[in-house]
């Protein structure tokens, strides 16, 4: 068997093995951009819900791709995939998004709100989206870049509710692989490259940090990165599971009993702050190391200071042996 095949055979099982645990006639939604790793995973998702319809337990696939208007000829791109994902037997759907700024994070937004949009407009069970083991790895390498804490480092679940990312375990080349392989001319999104004046921070570790590190330390960096995150993410969500006991334990009718929450290891408190303050309405991507250290010296260095601001007007304050997290006083 060639190489290509084995490309190929391994997309293939790889989504198989995404959507094994859905129920019969489940939808499954294929988000791509006409890129290499979405059209390859869209090509296999095509493929296996193909062969799925002569078994007892058939599945339906459609794809979604979302325009964000960001470049010129966007629109195009867009239907060029849409046409794409149609040739290899995919209902396809464009979606054009506004994103508010032009960040990659803005852009993530609109296209995550996008597709749960759709996802919850149709009844889908799955969203399958292209990241691949090199988007691990730069996912990593800059959470370490930015001093993050183990979870951002354990990098990007394998499901996580209806999102499910079959391709972790495969390369970017393994994708270029699939789509020569079954003749398909994928979009290379030229942003993409390090070297263009619109790129990203992460397409910079792309084509800059990450092939720097493979020069001085040798073959396989990429590997070891999504290998930490894997280990990483096993920690964490022991962590993050105590914390949750943690929560439920230190939780009164008038806040959080601070002489429990004083009581507990480190990694589990701050955890445990960090949950009570989404809860609250933080939001999380907003909710920095910085914010969460503020509210845990309410319970652990309480000399008298005020309420802590923390972003989306919430507040932490503490009063009789209770701390409380809510909407900051106007």
């Amino acid at each position: 068997m060639s190489s290509p095949a084995r490309e190929v055979a391994a997309a293939r099982s790889a989504v198989a093995a995404t959507v094994a645990d859905l129920p019969p006639d489940a939808l499954v939604l294929v988000a791509c951009s006409g890129g290499p790793d979405s059209l390859a995973l869209a090509a296999a998702a095509a493929f296996v819900a193909q062969r799925s319809a002569r078994t007892a337990t058939p599945w339906r696939a459609q794809a979604v791709v979302v325009d964000h208007g960001l470049q010129d000829g966007s629109a195009q791109v867009a239907d060029d995939a849409a046409a794409a994902c149609r040739g290899l037997g995919l209902p396809a759907r464009v979606v054009r998004v506004q994103v508010d700024g032009r960040t990659e994070a803005a852009a993530r937004e609109a296209r995550y709100a996008a597709l749960d949009q759709v996802a919850d407009e149709l009844g889908a069970a799955a969203v399958l989206l292209g990241h691949t083991l090199d988007d691990q790895a730069e996912t990593v390498l800059l959470g370490l870049a930015r001093g993050s804490g183990a979870r951002a480092l354990a990098g990007m679940p394998a499901t996580r509710g209806r999102l499910r990312r079959p391709l972790l375990g495969l390369r970017r080349s393994d994708t270029l692989a699939v789509c020569a392989a079954l003749g398909l001319r994928p979009w290379h999104d030229p942003t993409n490259e390090g070297s263009h004046t619109d790129a990203s921070l992460r397409s910079k570790v792309r084509g800059e940090a990450l092939p720097a590190l493979e020069r001085v330390l040798g073959p396989g960096v990429a590997e070891a990165l999504a290998r930490s995150a894997a280990q990483l993410r096993d920690d964490a969500d022991v962590l993050d599971t105590l914390a949750g006991d943690l929560l439920d334990a230190v939780r009164t009718a008038d806040g959080l009993d601070v002489d429990l929450l004083r009581a507990a290891p480190r990694a589990l408190r701050t955890r445990a702050l960090r949950s009570a303050a989404i809860a609250a309405g933080c939001p999380a991507g907003a909710l920095g190391r910085a914010h969460v250290l503020a509210v845990d010296a309410l319970v652990t260095d309480w000399h008298g200071q005020g309420p802590v601001a923390l972003p989306g007007g919430i507040a932490a304050s503490r009063a009789c042996g209770r701390l409380a997290l809510g909407t900051a006083p106007a």
